[in-house]
């Protein structure tokens, strides 16, 4: 019986050392891998060179700046339509010929009575002419020879030209002004920008899907055949272009009340915080202005690790500077 409980005794010391052994070989491999873990923290990128364009994107509508509606001015009927849709036409040139209601009853009772007798009462009796209000092109036939119409039936739509109303949402609307250079894609040719310019910023907003928005009449510098009235259009502004900006990813640069800083290698590999002043950014990279050359070695967060630590600290600095803390405020451990 003893010898039984002096085995039972073994036995157990067996498992605790089993276990205490594997505790110990468990926490050399936990500190071996947060070593790796802590060397891939960073990569190192270089400040470098390259085209800097800031834009601001909206989608619209392809829409006539000014779209007129020709109606009659007596009511009766047309005649004769002189154009079709798409036809360029001048200002004040002849569209149709319509009759007022008297002339067409007129006319009727004359053509029973033979060709001669119309002809004589044609001659007599001019029939009214429809005139363009406008230089633009037909983009409405909305009535066809023999119709009956009153003063209040359109019978053609003359656009001067064609634009798209981009919704531009009001965070950006302060990046927009007159004149600016814009691009547009449609959606039914996605494949053919057309370069364009702002023509004008509405001064009351509206309210789309409880979006604040404000309209802005793009203009293309040329429409092309394919562009058509109502097609739907993604119009990209530049805001802000510039050639051979000294740039570093938007990751590298770090923003504190202190200002914009960068972390660069220093002695023994110890990052090194290096103030500069940030310019233009397009989400991507970072305009740096001053602080930095081109070639300069910069140290960017790694692409598996996450901008911001644990507790808000911030693993993009070497001493975890506080959530929100500035340069000044950093202490040395």
């Amino acid at each position: 019986m003893a010898r039984d409980g002096r085995s039972i005794v073994g036995w157990q010391l067996v498992v605790v050392v089993v276990a205490i052994a594997g505790a110990i070989v468990g926490l050399r491999s936990c500190h071996g891998g947060g070593a790796k873990a802590s060397k891939e923290t960073f990569r190192r990128v270089q400040a470098t060179r390259q085209d800097l364009r800031v834009t601001k994107t909206a989608t619209g509508e392809v829409k006539p700046q000014n779209r007129v509606e020709v109606k009659p001015a007596i009511p009766g009927r047309i005649e004769e339509i002189l154009v079709r849709e798409g036809d360029s036409v001048t200002q004040g040139q002849v569209l149709a010929w319509m009759s007022s209601t008297d002339r067409a009853a007129l006319l009727d009772a004359a053509r029973a009575q033979g060709p001669e007798v119309l002809a004589r009462w044609e001659a007599a009796y001019k029939a009214a002419p429809l005139m363009s209000p406008l230089v633009g092109t037909v983009i409405v036939r909305a009535v066809e020879p023999g119709q009956t119409v009153t003063t209040s039936d359109p019978v053609l739509v003359v656009a001067d030209r064609l634009i798209v109303k981009a919704q531009v949402d009001e965070t950006d609307i302060a990046a927009i002004a007159l004149g600016q250079a814009a691009s547009m894609t449609l959606d039914a040719y996605p494949e053919q920008p057309i370069p364009a310019h702002v023509d004008h910023i509405a001064y009351e907003a509206k309210t789309v899907n409880n979006v604040t928005i404000y309209e802005v009449d793009v203009l293309p510098d040329e429409v092309p055949d394919f562009m058509r009235s109502g097609m739907t259009a993604t119009v990209t502004f530049t805001v802000t272009d510039k050639p051979g900006a000294l740039v570093v990813p938007s990751e590298a640069v770090h923003h504190d009340d202190a200002g914009a800083s960068v972390m660069t290698p220093g002695k023994n590999g110890r990052p090194v915080r290096r103030d500069v002043t940030a310019g233009v950014a397009d989400g991507k990279w970072v305009e740096i202005v001053s602080g930095l050359q081109e070639g300069d070695a910069v140290l960017a967060p790694s692409l598996q690790m996450p901008r911001t630590g644990p507790k808000g600290k911030n693993p993009f600095s070497p001493f975890g500077a506080p959530k929100g803390g500035g340069g000044s405020n950093r202490q040395r451990p």
